[in-house]
């Protein structure tokens, strides 16, 4: 018998009732757990040798939150997606329904899941899903001051998509500098978007065909030239259309990038730095691994 730490974050989903649900499906399932949530304090304390893998139940932030604070522990981790976007859950190809996920986890096979190691920013040290400047963190700030609205998530990510394009078509352009190896690349950009997920952001599937574990990211430039492409990306979205995004796209394991402005984003964090900088970043290979779903 397999024995999980269930940690959850009790403002996403149905609350305490999903939490019982996925704890009896997990009990039916022939594992025995614990509990923990996340918005209490020592939810990330292991007991020694006594738990087999994680079980996380939650949105992005949630997993982001968990895999950072336990890297180094080397538990398999499988997820539940709970949120609104769930970029890793559809990353990894996981069903949306919670006891087809924990039956799936009978064969205990397992993905890795590359991380990135950011340098030079104070504020965060990792990232799961990406790292980027230009459009997007300037749409965590529109809905930063929208509030909380209690939106069912179909809702939400479509408030996002529109505030989006309306940010496209005003967005000012800004010099970036990326350099890759020995290779540097420089121009006027909408979005410049290091990612490690097919998609961030309310879905925003940019690199359809992304593998967070091949050791790799995939660097996503949009150009000031191409914000009539991007834009109608995005109505295609808003119609319910996934249209292919084909954008300018650069493979790296390393690299420093520096773009002419102070707003970015880290995954679901929103930074305002005090001055335009240098980040560098390194790719972590097989840092974490997720318990896979056969279909």
């Amino acid at each position: 018998m397999k024995s999980a730490k269930f940690i959850h974050n009790p403002k996403a989903g149905e609350g305490s009732e999903i939490e019982h649900k996925i704890v009896s499906s997990l009990l039916k399932a022939g594992y025995t757990c614990s509990y923990s949530s996340t918005k209490e304090e020592g939810w990330e304390k292991l007991e020694a040798g006594e738990e087999d893998f994680i079980v996380v139940a939650g949105g992005d932030g949630t997993v982001r939150k968990v895999v950072i604070e336990l890297l180094n522990k080397r538990l398999p981790i499988g997820l539940i997606p709970l949120g609104t976007a769930n970029n890793i859950a559809k990353t990894l190809d996981l069903p949306e329904d919670a006891d087809s996920i924990i039956q799936g986890w009978s064969a205990q096979r397992t993905r890795p899941f590359d991380v990135g190691r950011i340098y030079n920013l104070k504020e965060e040290k990792f990232f799961l899903e990406g790292l980027g400047f230009g459009v997007f963190p300037k749409l965590m700030r529109a809905m930063q001051k929208e509030g909380k609205k209690k939106e069912v998530p179909d809702k939400k990510l479509r408030t996002a998509l529109e505030l989006l394009h309306d940010i496209i078509m005003t967005y000012e352009a800004r010099t970036c500098r990326i350099q890759i190896d020995d290779a540097e690349y420089s121009g006027n950009y909408l979005m410049a978007e290091v990612m490690n997920t097919r998609s961030i952001g309310p879905n925003l599937n940019l690199v359809p065909f992304a593998d967070p574990g091949d050791g790799e990211f995939e660097v996503v430039l949009i150009a000031a030239a191409q914000r009539d492409q991007f834009a109608n990306y995005i109505l295609s979205k808003i119609m319910g259309k996934e249209e292919p995004a084909f954008f300018n796209i650069l493979k790296a394991k390393k690299l420093k990038i520096y773009w002419e402005g102070v707003h970015l984003h880290v995954d679901d964090a929103y930074i305002k730095l005090s001055k335009a900088i240098e980040i560098k970043v390194e790719l972590q290979p097989d840092a974490v691994r997720f318990l896979t779903v056969e279909h």
